[in-house]
């Protein structure tokens, strides 16, 4: 069941000169709120926030979701979600590629997303897949569909936090199983051999799903399609997916130039579960994944201090921003027991998942293949297998949720 708040009768309703105070108010609290994190936390967390921001926006004004890109593939067999993420990871390697292979940029080191090819990633990708169809969204998704009013999506967050800390206790056991370790393509083939093989492996994806498109409808949808209503305005029409491709790879890069790494969204989720877990009196310190200097160091200084979480905060406010001045957030809490069992259970195998992978459709998919890590590709191929069997999960045990 999935039910909103009722609406309001046209009486009821703002009147234009309400609304665009209300909008100006929000936006002036959002700008405030921008101005607090430079001053408490220093200009690159500032700037990282903004980052985030812009990331959120980009995500929710194109309608940009990775879940929904594999939905609409199963259910549908529409593809144009799917191949907006190649031409965005297309744009991402050919921009960032060049800068990993550079190794530093003013000062700045980079350092890419490089993750064992690995019992734990194909272990971890399948089941974050199966999670992304019963929790309804990914790790970005989660955020996003939240911060527009999916309360419901805050059970699939709960799920995911805790999920991503109780992988952080097994993880150790997992990456003890066969791996074939770390494939670099930039530093194996080259940069030019690297952006070449993932233009290649993105191109093509395209082109079969074109081709599938074609073979199952009468003519596939463009990504430079443009969902307008009646009214005019920056924030009220849904921008077109290539726009939100070419943003998300251009955001990514700056990401890269601000925090030395790539985009990433869950290990946030872990270390906001981890900070619950010791608040609530339990101990991190037989634990080997928390022994290591960067997440001793994460556990014990302020949350906001935290490179990945401050871009998650920042992502909340993009969209919420969007949706309340585009007139975009849609209400909506009730659920039934079944759906609450349905998302809470795909939160806990997103965020297991993420930790065994090393990262989500973000980190581990989006990020890995910009780094030029053949893992990403891994990843993608493991994850929609897992999306399939998610769907059928849903299909015959949760029909009503």
């Amino acid at each position: 069941m999935q039910v909103g708040t009722p609406t309001n009768g046209p009486s009821d309703l703002p009147g234009p000169a309400q609304t665009k105070m209300e909008n100006i108010l929000i936006s002036l609290c959002c700008v405030l709120i921008t101005v607090a994190v430079f001053i408490y936390v220093g200009n690159k967390q500032g700037l990282l926030f903004i980052l985030g921001s812009a990331l959120g926006l980009a995500l929710h004004q194109a309608s940009f979701g990775f879940t929904a890109a594999f939905s609409n593939v199963i259910k549908e067999q529409r593809t144009e979600k799917l191949r907006a993420q190649m031409l965005m990871l297309i744009a991402a390697s050919t921009l960032m590629l060049p800068l990993f292979a550079q190794g530093e940029f003013m000062g700045q080191n980079f350092s890419g997303k490089l993750t064992p090819i690995s019992t734990a990633l194909a272990s971890g990708a399948f089941l974050f897949g199966v999670g992304m169809q019963m929790g309804g969204g990914c790790a970005s998704g989660t955020l996003s569909n939240l911060s527009s009013g999916s309360f419901r999506m805050g059970i699939t967050l709960t799920g995911f936090i805790v999920g991503s800390l109780i992988g952080t206790f097994h993880v150790p056991w997992w990456n003890s199983l066969p791996s074939l370790g770390k494939f670099s393509m930039l530093h194996d083939w080259g940069l030019g051999t690297a952006i070449l093989v993932n233009i290649t492996i993105a191109s093509s994806l395209w082109l079969l799903f074109i081709v599938y498109e074609k073979t199952q409808r009468e003519s596939p949808v463009s990504i430079n399609t443009r969902h307008t209503n009646a009214q005019k305005g920056f924030l009220t029409n849904n921008w077109p997916l290539i726009v939100g491709a070419l943003l998300l790879a251009v955001l990514n890069m700056g990401t890269l130039l601000v925090k030395g790494k790539p985009w990433g969204v869950t290990s946030g989720f872990a270390l906001w579960g981890g900070k619950i877990f010791t608040f609530l009196g339990g101990d991190l310190s037989g634990y080997e994944y928390w022994q290591s200097a960067s997440w001793s160091k994460a556990l014990a200084a302020p949350v906001l201090k935290h490179s990945t979480s401050i871009m998650n905060f920042g992502l909340v406010l993009g969209v919420l921003w969007a949706a309340k001045v585009g007139g975009k957030i849609s209400i909506s809490y009730k659920a039934s027991g079944k759906m609450i069992c349905r998302l809470l259970l795909g939160g806990l195998l997103l965020g297991y998942g993420a930790r065994l992978a090393s990262g989500c459709n973000i980190g581990a998919y989006f990020s890995g293949i910009a780094s030029g890590s053949l893992h990403g590709w891994v990843w993608f191929a493991i994850a929609f297998f897992g999306n399939v069997v998610g769907y059928k999960i849903n299909k015959f045990l949760f029909t009503e949720a």
